[in-house]
């Protein structure tokens, strides 16, 4: 409403019958209302867009652009979008109401008029529009209060934790044992809090001096713990520790933070090709195994984060906490890799801490009630397409978080989050069932579609989980879906795995009757070679390999190899991110017999997913690579 207006409220009358506009004017300025009036759609949208009314009456049959054109390209443009329409008809038909509804109008009123209806229809819609900003005003409110006394709580937190380090540093200065690591017999995090305060008192003396610290993390090493044994674990250890030991010199000093965290520190240095001297030399203690009792052999490597102090540091906390972020950046690019620490990787690492911390919060206690009650968590359905047919044949389920402050969150940030910190399996669990659910709804509301499928991704982690075989027949059974209906997405990783489990657990997936697809194929490592072993029945190429279609690169090739090594292997084939109708000819004249991608749909909520079942035949083709490549035409909506 604009200003100038104070209370009034104005509405826009679009009819070309001069009789209806002025019944119309008459007693909505005499029930208080400000009436504008326009004669055609053009002249509507244009006054609208000039001078945003609150409330439109809008004719349907009217010379030019009809009343539904009219209302598309109001809701179409972002100055009308949410403005309430109201369709003014002589026509009873529903298709016709239907229609308009599906356009964005909120009500009819019917002709000839009566002014009871048309003014109490107006009112409720005008209420109705104050009510949705008052709403949304109190939420914007209330966003901004929660804000504020999380800011302000987590400054208690920090001031906390501060006091409590403190304490404890005071308490272990009253003993010598509380400098030393008792199972390596190495200065312990004490000692090198310690050691690094008088770094950096020195440094604040005599400017040139400075230092580099090394945060050494062994890689795979809870794997070890878990599979040897504590003790084999507390034994490595102790030779890890005895090698660095004895490969550093007077000028460096070693100490262990705690599991299997060390610390190298190097004095009097900040040139960085001597620090990575000092890490080539650790990283070769590394290719070499460690014998341990009754001479078993165990390899493991290290991840280094380092950081070269020349005077910038202020606090010895500060040094040790851009170490860790160096060597999570580490661990990141790869096993045995090092990484050299910049201000960038600290904002990254307070991003994923804070993201770490609300995904526990919104996964809650891991009960499958409470993911659901919830809401934060929800399935994304991004339909797959035959191209033989050009009709829907599956469904790819797609995790979102949706974030209460953050918005939708995509999978990829928060899963690999949730694989390290155990929370996987949950979410995993979770996903499954829901697909498999919305699959079970689908074919209820739809019996002649019951060869519909639905693609569920699992990842290695997940592959690994004692129960899995377990979950995934509870699930079928409690549902009651065939078997046959959910096809498993897996990543070419799994295929590197020598663990003889992850083959007999494939295995397992087939024997129950459930199908198994290679996701982003061609991006990985996967041996060619063994690719016949393994019970695979679609591979779906990776999306970077359809884009480079049609660049004079080798990515046709590329698409062409795939694909004949599938069907050479009884395989077929899904073509992912097709976005050009150009791209969807090529693949489907290579041969690839399924596509998926934003050409047909982006991956949508269930309630607009299930359009694709109502009208199944979404897009048939009218493409011709020898005359330009014309684009899919799509069927009008249908009006059952």
């Amino acid at each position: 409403m604009n200003a100038d207006r104070g209370a009034s409220q104005s509405i826009l009358i679009v009819d070309d019958d001069p009789a209806n506009l002025e019944v119309l004017s008459n007693f909505l300025e005499m029930a208080g209302y400000e009436v504008l009036i326009a004669r055609d759609g053009e002249s509507a949208i244009f006054r609208a867009q000039y001078d945003p009314p609150d409330l439109i009456c809008l004719d349907v049959m009217m010379p030019g652009i009809d009343g539904f054109e009219t209302c598309r390209r109001l809701k179409s443009q972002p100055l009308t979008a949410d403005i309430p329409v109201i369709f003014m008809t002589a026509l009873s038909e529903t298709v016709d109401q239907v229609k308009g509804l599906s356009l964005g109008a909120v009500d009819y009123i019917p002709k000839p008029f009566y002014e009871e209806v048309v003014l109490s229809r107006i009112q409720l819609h005008l209420k109705l529009r104050s009510l949705a900003r008052e709403l949304s005003e109190q939420n914007e409110q209330l966003e901004q209060l929660v804000a504020q006394r999380t800011t302000q709580l987590n400054q208690t937190i920090d001031r906390l934790q501060a006091t409590q380090t403190q304490l404890l540093l005071r308490e272990r200065q009253l003993e010598y044992e509380a400098f030393h690591d008792t199972l390596t017999g190495l200065p312990n995090r004490l000692w090198l809090m310690n050691h690094l305060e008088s770094l950096l008192t020195k440094g604040d003396r005599y400017n040139e001096f400075g230092f580099a610290l090394l945060f050494l993390d062994l890689d795979r090493f809870k794997v070890i713990n878990d599979s040897l044994g504590h003790l084999t674990g507390d034994a490595l250890l102790g030779h890890v520790a005895q090698r660095l030991a004895n490969i550093l010199d007077d000028t460096s000093s070693i100490a262990r933070l705690g599991g299997d965290e060390f610390v190298v520190l190097i004095e009097g240095c900040c040139n960085q090709d001597t620090v990575l001297q000092a890490v080539r030399r650790i990283q070769a203690q590394f290719s070499q195994a460690f014998r341990l009792a009754n001479n078993y052999e165990v390899f493991t490597n290290t991840s280094i984060g380092i950081v070269l102090s020349t005077g910038e540091y202020n606090t010895c906390e500060a040094v040790l906490r851009d170490a860790d972020v160096a060597m999570y950046q580490a661990k990141q690019n790869g096993r045995g890799r090092y990484a050299i620490f910049n201000p960038q990787m600290r904002n990254r690492a307070r991003v994923r801490l804070d993201l770490e911390n609300e995904l526990r919060r919104a996964v809650g206690n891991g009960s499958f009630a409470e993911l659901t009650a919830g809401r934060e968590f929800g399935l994304y359905y991004q339909p797959l397409v035959c191209l033989k047919t050009g009709q829907v044949k599956g469904f790819e389920a797609l995790l979102r978080w949706h974030h209460p402050q953050r918005g939708i969150i995509s999978p990829a940030q928060f899963v690999p989050i949730s694989e390290e910190i155990g929370l996987i399996h949950t979410l995993g669990g979770w996903v499954f069932r829901e697909a498999c659910q919305q699959l079970a709804t689908w074919y209820q509301q739809f019996p002649h579609q019951r060869d519909l499928t639905m693609n569920v991704n699992l990842s290695t982690i997940q592959l690994m989980q004692p129960q899995l075989i377990e979950l995934i027949q509870e699930t079928l059974d409690e549902v009651r879906l065939p078997n046959e209906c959910i096809k498993l997405e897996i990543t070419e990783s799994c295929l590197l795995e020598t663990n003889k489990n992850v083959f007999a657990i494939l295995r397992k997936i087939e024997d129950l009757g459930l199908l198994l697809c290679i996701d982003d194929f061609g991006t990985g490592y996967s041996s060619l070679s063994r690719l016949h072993e393994f019970p695979v029945r679609t591979l779906k190429i990776d999306k970077s390999f359809v884009r480079r279609l049609q660049n004079g690169d080798n990515g046709n090739e590329i698409v062409k190899t795939i694909v004949t090594l599938a069907h050479s292997l009884d395989m077929d084939t899904v073509a992912e991110g097709i976005e050009t109708s150009i791209q969807l000819e090529l693949v489907r004249a290579m041969g690839c017999e399924f596509a998926q991608g934003y050409l047909f749909a982006r991956p949508l909520p269930a309630d607009e997913a299930v359009n694709f079942l109502v009208t199944p035949d979404v897009f048939y083709p009218q493409v011709n690579l020898d005359t330009d490549c014309k684009d899919f035409v799509q069927p009008p909506p249908s009006t059952r």
